[in-house]
């Protein structure tokens, strides 16, 4: 039970580390289930985790859904893998991705699945003397379904719905109380604009697209892990942002992408006893530091991609969460390589924070489109 609580920890530390404001205060929210926050795919991850605006395919199911029904392939189906916090020498805890998506037809609209599973490892169980009880493979995953479809001509908008269970103790009684997976049903919306302009340079324009999305994710049930423990809000988050692509010539061309996320969670977590909406409402007003506090609570990255042909990709980014609020501020970098149908992406992390849990962070991707 220990290494679970452990485990536990370092993973809140991963998405907002407990540091105090000089009231002695922890301002990280937190909540459960926050790996359905880990970026799960490595070409956003080479932009510092934008994709809310990017050009749709697969990934959109989790940046945007509402993108989908403006993808340029008939259908895709990639496989993501990150091996996770491997800065601090815990080798068995592992997030896998696999999203898919395909065009219904022009009218009919765009539909996509995905299926994300989080391995903890292996947790042992002891008694009050440090006698193992018992072991366990601590596991969550989630299901999602979506759909989308054009709104006007550059317009889309989408819904998904999930399904989540956090089995953390595999109904084991810890201080005479039977824990239970945790489960949840969450919703997402999401919205999609771009719009092609040309840019009046010499010695010739240049084509450039504008694209612009809002999405809200995990609108969902509060979790317990016990019949009548607490309940705690899961991550619910608003995400909007805005990208541009430069066709610099047949050959080349240049995106670049802003993301700004705010948790629709009251500042005190799953602490706060209240209703689902009620919640979301009031987290736009309820820091204890007033206005300055809210503002600190949305974290934003910037991200770049440079594309040959579509053949060869490069990537970078910064991320930047405030020191009260997570503390996570990191560098990426990426590259791809697509062969006709077939790619494959990868992204590297590098934290700006000593001592990260996130430090040198890998993911991989592989990818296959039908046109």
């Amino acid at each position: 039970m220990r290494r679970l609580l452990v485990i536990s920890g370092l993973l809140a530390q991963a998405f907002g580390q407990a540091q105090s404001n000089p009231a002695g205060q922890i301002r990280a929210i937190t909540t459960a289930v926050p790996f359905l926050l880990i970026c799960p795919d490595a070409r956003s991850g080479g932009m510092a985790e934008t994709g809310v605006a990017l050009p749709p395919n697969m990934y959109s199911m989790h940046w945007n859904v509402g993108a989908l029904a403006l993808a340029e392939s008939r259908a895709g189906l990639a496989f993501s893998y990150t091996p996770w916090l491997r800065a601090l020498g815990i080798g068995d805890i592992n997030h896998f991705y696999l999203p898919a998506y395909a065009h219904l037809g022009e009218k009919a609209g765009t539909i996509g699945g995905t299926l994300t599973f989080f391995s903890l490892g292996q947790i042992e169980f002891t008694d009050n003397a440090g006698l193992k009880t018992g072991e366990y493979d601590a596991n969550e995953f989630a299901i999602s379904a979506g759909y989308s479809r054009l709104l006007a001509s550059n317009l889309s908008a989408g819904v998904a719905l999930r399904y989540i269970q956090s089995n953390l103790t595999g109904a084991t009684t810890v201080g005479g109380l039977t824990t239970q997976p945790g489960r949840s049903v969450a919703g997402d919306v999401g919205f999609y604009y771009q719009k092609d302009w040309t840019l009046k340079v010499k010695p010739q324009p240049l084509p450039l697209t504008f694209r612009w999305g809002a999405h809200i994710s995990h609108i969902g049930a509060k979790m317990a892990y016990t019949a009548s423990g607490q309940r705690d809000f899961i991550p619910t988050n608003l995400r909007l942002g805005y990208s541009f692509t430069l066709q610099i010539d047949d050959f080349n061309r240049f995106t670049i992408a802003n993301d700004f996320n705010k948790l629709l969670v009251p500042s005190a977590g799953g602490a706060a006893q209240v209703a689902l909406l009620e919640g979301m409402f009031r987290s736009f007003g309820d820091a204890p530091g007033g206005w300055r506090e809210e503002l600190s609570e949305i974290y934003w990255s910037i991200g770049a991609e440079y594309d040959y042909n579509r053949l060869f990709k490069v990537r970078g980014g910064f991320f930047y969460e405030d020191p009260m609020k997570g503390n996570r501020r990191f560098l990426t970098l990426g590259a791809g390589f697509q062969f006709r149908r077939l790619g494959i992406d990868i992204a590297y992390l590098t934290s700006l924070v000593q001592n990260h849990p996130l430090q040198n962070t890998l993911r991989f991707t592989l990818y296959i489109l039908w046109q």
